[in-house]
């Protein structure tokens, strides 16, 4: 019987896997499909991600250092006018863009180096829960077996096919996200964010050599293929290798049952007002590996707990950041205006807005 059997090789799976095996606990984990597709999430992250991955991974996966963001009011277009946009930047680097799809293999190897069984090209079709075990069955290249183990661990994204078969809530919502790239190069060292898309946003993300990535996410009931395609008008580019997925926005009640537990989209530990969860994920799948203990299920309460500690306020203010985007645009511009300029926040922890770090930022000469 294994200790663990983990649901979804993204990073949020691939983090628990490789770090559950080092603490020396048996693991098995399956993808899907081939790791890292199809892609369906952005590779814009803060320049904390190199913390969790390997040696070479910065030289191998880094396509572009990004400085700041310009937020443009009034239409999806790259706006001459300078009254519509504004610039938040720091003088050291905010973020970087990454090699999404390579940042997935890089991960799910570092998984299996630790000695976490890792297949790919396995369909988890059923998990069943017992008082003393979990039983997951898995459709592979040589045929359906079913496998044991103390605990299942889901991090199959946001339509997690583990959550509802542990009859766990689902997240508050579910948003639209539609991604494409154009091939020119930029070198240029601004995302441009368009708060232009009903209750979301829309963004271009320089990526060097790999040219640029234009995305937007909207919820339910928009029309978010047309909202990209006047995105796309407004910068006048051709486009390729357009994809899509959901964005869970809202972790909900519980994310624990008997002898399972939700990691990363699944459980909707993401940024709400920009729906990125590739760093989120990855901390609580620290978390699930310090405080839970497959023999004793009762340490499923510590992860509950040990999470939310860290990740509540932030979710939180999230929450409160996004209904910004909503605001009528005459608002909108007074409060960019206000705001713009040096900052001193981390992307991924908005309560640093509180930090004294952002208050000499925004103190100092330009």
């Amino acid at each position: 019987m294994h200790d663990f059997v983990v649901v979804g090789v993204g990073p949020a799976g691939a983090r628990f896997s490789r770090r559950a095996a080092e603490a020396g606990y048996d693991v098995l984990a399956f993808e899907q499909g081939e790791i890292g597709q199809p892609l369906a999430c952005s590779g814009h992250v803060s320049t904390d991600i190199w913390q969790y991955t390997g040696g070479g991974a910065r030289e191998e996966l880094l396509q572009n250092e990004v400085y700041g963001a310009r937020f443009h009011v009034g239409g999806p277009h790259t706006g001459d006018d300078d009254r519509d946009t504004y610039p938040f930047y720091k003088r050291e680097v905010v973020s970087n863009v990454i090699d999404r799809v390579g940042l997935d293999k890089h991960l799910a190897g570092l998984a299996r180096e630790a000695g976490a069984d890792v297949r790919d090209e396995h369909t988890v079709t059923e998990v069943v829960e017992h008082r003393d075990r979990v039983e997951v069955t898995a459709k592979g290249p040589d045929g359906t077996a079913t496998h044991e183990a103390k605990m299942v661990a889901g991090c199959d994204g946001p339509r997690s096919r583990t959550r509802a078969a542990l009859s766990l809530p689902d997240p508050g919502e579910l948003l639209h996200g539609v991604l494409a790239f154009s091939e020119e190069p930029d070198d240029g060292d601004f995302v441009d964010v368009h708060l232009t898309a009903p209750r979301f946003f829309a963004w271009r993300i320089p990526r060097h050599e790999a040219g640029v990535e234009y995305g937007l996410a909207a919820p339910p009931g928009v029309h978010v293929n047309r909202q990209f395609e006047e995105l796309i008008d407004g910068y006048e580019v051709e486009v390729s290798h357009r994809c899509s997925g959901a964005i869970p926005i809202g972790p909900p009640d519980r994310v624990t049952s008997r002898r399972g537990f939700l990691i990363g989209d699944a459980a909707a530990q993401t940024k709400p007002f920009t729906g990125g969860g590739i760093l989120y994920g990855m901390t609580c799948a620290d978390h699930a590996v310090r405080e839970i203990d497959p023999d004793r299920p009762t340490t499923l309460a510590a992860y509950e707990h040990a999470w939310r500690e860290d990740l509540e306020r932030e979710i939180e203010l999230g929450h409160w950041l996004r209904r910004a985007y909503s605001l009528p645009e005459p608002v909108q511009r007074v409060g960019l205006r206000a705001a713009s300029g040096e900052i001193g926040v981390h992307m991924d922890r908005p309560t640093s807005a509180l930090s004294l770090e952002h208050l000499k930022a925004m103190l100092s000469p330009s």
